[in-house]
């Protein structure tokens, strides 16, 4: 198996609202909120209208991006013998993702996210982890990591306890561990942790300039290219408008944004342009071919509602 990624297994429930939504739930635009009362998260849902469901979480979008690209890719995710979970199990067998969780019924239900899509096709993110948020250690097996050339990580499987010793038994058990940074959310509330990682752990971190800014405290950019070039690592680091780059060692490679293109949901942006860059660095591209590949796929995904090319 190519890639191996681990993550919280989340039904993706995508509904459009309008900004007042946004303004009148106290939600914050472009973030994503967790939500721990299972009621609080129910009330919420019952007053939208859902467009779509798909078997997400931010891992397991690009893992299915990846197998659409041709490769041999795994996940692990937990969810409960439910509904919602039954269905985040046939939606990953049906893109040929082998999925190495044998579920059962659990005290909390399957996880899931309300993307909630404004006029401006900003989303914004309401996650309820239920079950996802429990996986642990025993979930995840030491063979699928050992077989698997690339273990594929997210910062959200952080929030939690258990998770954390899934997380350490998967870089300790792993080839090469490749992880996305998530969500500045997620950075602040785990910095120290993650920015250990980032230096001794990780072959490949991804993130977005915000997240990457706020990890090591930069004032600029210019800091986070220096920082990038001392950890003699792999470092993608997508930039908006200003496209992305990759850092490893003293070479910066840069990419430039698709021009005029019709954008109708950022969801899955930054997943895709994941699946896009491993694509291409475990098929043997250059780092410059890996970065426009990432690239074609976020240019790809943002044209169509959710996160599915």
């Amino acid at each position: 198996m190519k890639i191996l990624g681990i993550g919280n297994a989340i039904v993706d429930v995508i509904c459009k609202v309008d900004e007042n939504f946004i303004i009148q739930n106290n939600l914050t635009k472009s973030t994503m909120k967790l939500f721990f009362d299972e009621n609080e998260f129910q009330k919420l849902l019952s007053n939208l209208k859902i467009e779509k469901t798909v078997s997400g979480g931010s891992v397991a979008n690009s893992i299915v991006g990846l197998s659409q690209l041709g490769n041999k890719v795994g996940f692990i995710g937990k969810v409960s013998d439910d509904m919602f979970g039954n269905k985040y199990e046939e939606g990953l067998k049906s893109e040929n993702v082998k999925y190495l969780y044998s579920k059962k019924k659990e005290k909390l239900p399957t996880g899931s996210c309300l993307i909630l899509v404004t006029p401006d096709s900003e989303r914004t993110m309401c996650t309820f982890l239920g079950t996802a948020g429990k996986i642990n250690e025993n979930d995840v097996s030491s063979d699928a990591i050992k077989q698997s050339e690339i273990v594929f990580l997210e910062g959200y499987l952080w929030d939690e306890g258990e998770p954390k010793k899934a997380f350490d038994k998967a870089i300790n058990n792993s080839k090469k561990v490749a992880m996305s940074l998530s969500d500045l959310f997620c950075v602040d509330r785990h910095k120290p942790h993650f920015l250990e990682l980032v230096k001794n752990k990780l072959n490949i971190t991804f993130a977005n300039e915000q997240e990457i800014t706020s990890l090591i405290n930069a004032k600029n950019f210019k800091e986070v290219i220096s920082f990038s070039k001392q950890l003699n690592k792999l470092v993608v680091v997508t930039r908006g408008e200003k496209g992305s780059v990759a850092i490893k060692g003293e070479e910066v490679y840069e990419c430039n944004i698709k021009r005029n293109l019709k954008i109708v949901d950022l969801t899955g942006a930054g997943d895709l342009f994941a699946a896009g860059f491993m694509h291409g660095y475990i098929n043997k591209f250059s780092i410059s071919e890996s970065l426009e590949k990432g690239t074609e796929l976020s240019s790809k995904i943002i044209q169509k509602i959710g996160a599915r090319i």
